[in-house]
């Protein structure tokens, strides 16, 4: 093989990779044509690491990086469209459907990420059920898996530094070499040469033992993800062959016969080399997985009631003690004339063999015997976002107040201190027999020749005798793989001497471009959907945020909240607070008074009646409140990127798709003015919708503005508070009135 030549061809390869190639071929461990093909995927790796690099370096530069992608989720034996968010600025992973936030999964609780047959692949959770997904393309399949591989990385890395001392960093490359990996499951077994490198963290496999594949599949490189701690590596029997067993695949590779290794000694010494060394990793990763803990989310009611429960016991402790520091000083000092004020200053006298009582901070500056109250243990806003917002010009000194009511339902009670610990509550098919299986039963409900199929794919709609949602969806999990279009294409017989399942399969890889064919059908009719669902979500999300800019009635509830917070938490010994986060809504109805059936919010009401009845019709005024908000701001941004990277994707394929001659036919040209057409529908139409979705942030930006919470607070968790308050309001002023 010419080295000018290699130079020429592959320019931006470095020249220890061209030389290393070149070795290869020499060593008869690769013919020309898998060297080029090897070349080639090296330079796209490393532009494709570039990319990546650059992409991940940008992450601690640029607020609010977030990744979105269409996938599908197996959940209830259906496949569930979602969104997945992965945002690096919040590190969190997102489950959207329809603009609601389904599910959220910080960084941290990620234990694994494996990639599966096709475009599926698999999440594991710390304390949580595994994620079965699909993507809806290997480009973006390669993208999630990427990124998850990075952040199984990075939240691994909370191990002792020693432990790190004289290692290399996840990214170099620990050893490196071809290696055969046995692909079944067709007609019979097959050994495919891999170029298999090792790094702290992961198996990179890139496949050189293909050539010419075809179009319709797209190639992957695998990657085994160690950093999970559930991989493990053993040998076979023979001296060639070892395992690498991860929770979803066995991977069987073999050392390959090149000149170099041609004896057994050399085999099995490449074999323990490569054993030892993932075997080590495999090892590191799984002690460090052993020492993850669960996640727990934490916040409830029981939470808040222990935490208030424990407040009261040491306040009232506090009590109990400066009360018997005061007795013990009137007992023990000398009499004397009012005149004498300070012998109260005096400290207790301590008697002999009789230890002082601990020390407690100073009271505070009222008398802590007089008007003990309960604290409201409220979120306060921070002082540097009071200016902007309402509390700037929030003046509850203006709003009245019962105190002789508040005082008498939340007046500190004596607590009893225990000192224990107490209790608290057929005919042969050549395709894989699970796949034909699988397929066989959708066979039977799919009332389509084989000969149909490619002129169903002609029909953009349902209605117009076109394939179901249903049956597109069925149909994308049964394309032909690249091996299964090698099988196929080399059977000579007559398609009628196939089972059913075969000929399906053999029809299937004519169809060219089929994969994109059926993602654009698909697109094409959910797209619309998707727009309709949308659409009224986010007109509610501006009302509702329209709603809270102008209502003057719940910032005057809000001051009453404040000036009843600030007068139990003074009478507790606490700073009064300038202003409040909107979460503390839910912990009104927390906090109990004497009468265990008479809260923190019952008493608000008291107040507001007394006072400004005409205040308890707020909720009037936030109508858009009355029903727990799904969808959220941050959940319908998504959605809405989604869908122009949908539409894009359909634009691409109708160029891919469109005749490229003259002589194209009539069916494949009104296809493709009919695609076209509604591709200009929908730009207009989603057009439209992204004004709206812009209108819709800025809208709800301006209304964390005012309100003082933080920018990144998303809508669902504020909204669902405020919506949670008017519900309880509401019960309890008809509980007033009753």
């Amino acid at each position: 093989m010419d080295k000018k030549k290699t130079q020429d061809t592959f320019p931006q390869l470095s020249q220890e990779k061209i030389l290393k190639i070149m070795n290869m071929v020499k060593n008869k461990e690769l013919s020309i044509e898998g060297a080029l093909d090897l070349a080639q995927k090296e330079m796209c790796t490393e532009m494709e690491g570039a990319k990546s690099t650059l992409q991940m370096d940008l992450q601690d530069s640029v607020p609010g990086l977030q990744f979105n992608f269409s996938i599908y989720k197996y959940r209830r034996y259906r496949w569930q469209k979602r969104i997945l968010q992965i945002d690096f600025n919040t590190n969190t992973i997102f489950n959207i459907e329809k603009g609601t936030l389904k599910k959220k999964f910080p960084f941290s609780q990620v234990k694994s990420c494996e990639d599966g047959e096709g475009k599926h692949f698999n999440i594991a959770f710390h304390g949580r059920p595994d994620y079965i997904l699909e993507t809806v393309s290997f480009e973006d399949k390669r993208k999630i898996l990427h990124l998850m591989g990075k952040i199984v990385q990075s939240s691994s890395y909370g191990r002792p530094a020693e432990s790190y001392f004289g290692r290399p960093t996840v990214f170099d490359v620990i050893h490196e070499g071809l290696l055969d990996l046995q692909e079944d499951g067709l007609a019979s077994v097959k050994w495919v040469t891999y170029l298999v490198r090792l790094r702290e963290g992961e198996l990179s496999l890139y496949c050189v033992g293909h050539s010419g594949e075809d179009k319709n599949v797209a190639t992957v490189a695998k990657t085994i993800h160690l950093s999970g701690g559930n991989v493990s590596v053993y040998k076979e029997n023979e001296c060639s062959t070892f395992t690498v067993q991860t929770k979803e695949h066995n991977y069987l590779f073999r050392i390959p016969f090149t000149v170099q290794n041609s004896m057994a000694e050399d085999v099995s010494k490449l074999q323990n080399e490569w054993v030892s060394l993932i075997g080590r990793y495999c090892q590191l990763w799984k002690n460090c997985s052993q020492a993850e803990e669960g996640f727990d989310e934490g916040g409830s009611e029981d939470e808040y009631q222990e935490l208030v429960f424990l407040n009261e016991q040491a306040e009232a402790l506090s009590l109990t003690v400066g009360s018997v520091e005061a007795v013990e000083n009137k007992s023990s000092a000398p009499q004397s004339t009012p005149s004498t004020s300070s012998s109260s200053s005096q400290p207790p006298t301590v008697k002999a063999g009789i230890p002082p009582p601990p020390a407690f901070p100073p009271p505070f500056s009222r008398s802590p015997a007089l008007k003990r109250t309960k604290a409201f243990h409220w979120d306060v806003v921070p002082q540097d976002k009071i200016q902007r917002s309402i509390w700037a010009s929030c003046d509850h000194h203006k709003r009245k107040l019962d105190v002789s009511r508040l005082y008498d339902q939340f007046q500190m009670q004596d607590v009893l201190v225990s000192s224990g610990n107490e209790p608290s509550v057929n005919r042969g098919i050549m395709l894989n027999k699970k796949i034909a299986h699988n397929f066989n039963i959708f066979l039977k409900s799919f009332h389509i020749k084989p000969s149909q199929l490619k002129e169903k794919l002609y029909i953009l709609h349902e209605e117009n005798g076109g394939l179901t949602d249903e049956q597109i969806a069925a149909l994308r999990r049964y394309l032909p793989t690249s091996k299964d279009m090698e099988m196929y294409q080399s059977f000579k017989g007559s398609p009628s001497e196939l089972h059913v399942v075969d000929q399906f399969m053999l029809e299937m890889c004519r169809i060219p471009y089929l994969g994109q064919r059926l993602d654009l059908l698909l697109t094409i009719r959910e797209l619309p959907v998707c727009m309709g669902d949308l659409d009224p979500l986010i007109s509610q999300k501006i009302r509702a945020c329209k709603q809270l800019q102008v209502s003057q009635s719940f910032v005057a509830v809000l001051e009453y909240i404040l000036a009843i917070g600030n007068y139990l938490n003074e009478n507790a010994g606490r700073e009064k607070a300038k202003g409040f986060r909107l979460s503390s809504l839910t912990k009104l109805s927390l906090l109990r008074g004497k009468e265990r059936a008479i809260t923190l919010l019952h008493a608000l009401v008291e107040q507001i009646f007394l006072h400004e009845p005409d205040l308890a019709k707020f909720p009037q005024e936030l109508t858009e409140f009355e029903a727990v908000p799904g969808a959220s701001i941050k959940g319908l941004s998504a959605e809405v990127d989604v869908l122009k990277k949908e539409l894009e994707n359909v634009i691409q394929c109708r160029r891919l798709i469109k005749p490229k001659t003259i002589k194209a036919t009539t069916r494949d040209s009104q296809f493709c003015k009919e695609l076209k057409d509604l591709i200009q529908k929908y730009e207009g139409n989603l057009s439209q919708l992204s004004k709206r979705c812009d209108e819709m942030k800025k809208l709800y930006s301006d209304t964390l503005v005012k309100f003082a919470e933080p920018q990144e607070q998303d809508c669902q968790e504020l909204f669902g508070w405020i919506s949670f308050f008017i519900g309880e309001f509401k019960k309890a002023s008809a509980h007033h009135m009753s």
